[in-house]
């Protein structure tokens, strides 16, 4: 079964200094863009990450600080991702929790205002452990029946997670091959959230909500109300909250704001109608002082 676009959908991979999505960097990006005519094309790069790559994360990926000491910063970088990915969806593995996260903090500290929010997202991990429970070595040898050679190399993860998506189409009819269906379908319960990392939800009349902590399930309204420092110090410096959901927390508030400015009463215009002027005018006609 092939896959149904209307635009083109862009699979990345990314090995990065460690996992922390606001505190580590990306070293390498890879993405795999499939247009609706099933034609492909690829980016890729590495990137150094102006920071050091711990040994033990070197021992992981196989890529060392001499291999990216040279190698331009993402800042160089991102006006080129931005043009190859354009408007396309993204997909990816595990790229819900990790990659798409990691990407939009890498671009906020970039200065970008490239827009990843309006697209859909197909995490192939998801697919595949609600249809299988494995991970991707063991499902491109389940779905692909090969050894995936290089795991953890961007280039071969990446190539390796489109050749799982394809197979997962021949294998499950149901899964359609349809764009909007397969990013339903691959959504982990943090896509369910205002944010990438999952700090921030909406509940079930649309309003904003925190996800963890002391105020988890209280809107972000309410914790206003409640204890208006808390914003604060969330999008504070001293926090290491990722800059996206910090982000959406300003946007939020900003319309927490608005809305509160909009519901202020008119001033009273019986109180505003008389002028200093008229006053007078009137306590001279009837005698007053």
């Amino acid at each position: 079964m092939k896959l149904k676009l209307e635009r083109p959908l862009a699979i990345f991979d990314l090995e990065a200094t460690g996992l922390n999505i606001a505190k580590d960097r990306i070293v390498e990006i890879a993405i795999l863009k499939i247009h609706p005519d099933q034609t492909e094309e690829t980016f890729s790069a590495r990137v150094n990450p102006e920071m050091i790559i711990p040994q033990e994360v070197i021992e992981i990926h196989g890529i060392t600080n001499e291999d990216i000491k040279d190698a331009p910063t993402f800042k160089d970088l991102v006006s080129k991702i931005e043009a190859f990915i354009g408007d396309a969806d993204l997909g990816g593995y595990n790229s819900n929790k990790f990659d798409i996260p990691m990407l939009a903090e890498e671009m906020l500290r970039a200065g970008s205002t490239f827009n990843l929010t309006n697209r859909k997202f197909i995490d192939v991990q998801n697919i595949f452990h609600k249809m299988e429970q494995r991970t991707l070595s063991a499902a491109y040898m389940f779905y692909c029946n090969e050894d995936l050679n290089n795991a953890h190399s961007a280039q071969a993860d990446t190539t390796a997670t489109w050749e799982v998506l394809k197979a997962q189409l021949e294998k499950y009819p149901d899964l359609k091959g349809e764009i909007n269906f397969l990013a339903d379908f691959s959504k982990g319960g943090n896509f369910n959230n205002l944010d990438f990392a999952g700090r921030l939800g909406i509940d079930e009349n649309g309003d904003a909500v925190y996800n963890f902590g002391k105020h988890k399930g209280k809107t972000v309204r309410q914790v206003h109300h409640e204890e208006p420092g808390y914003y604060g110090w969330f999008v504070s410096e001293s926090t290491d909250f990722p800059k996206f959901t910090k982000m959406k927390l300003k946007e939020e508030m900003e319309k927490i704001k608005a809305e509160a400015k909009q519901q202020k009463p008119a001033p009273d215009s019986r109180k505003s109608s008389i002028k200093p002027d008229s006053l007078e005018a009137l306590k001279q006609k009837f005698g007053g002082k």
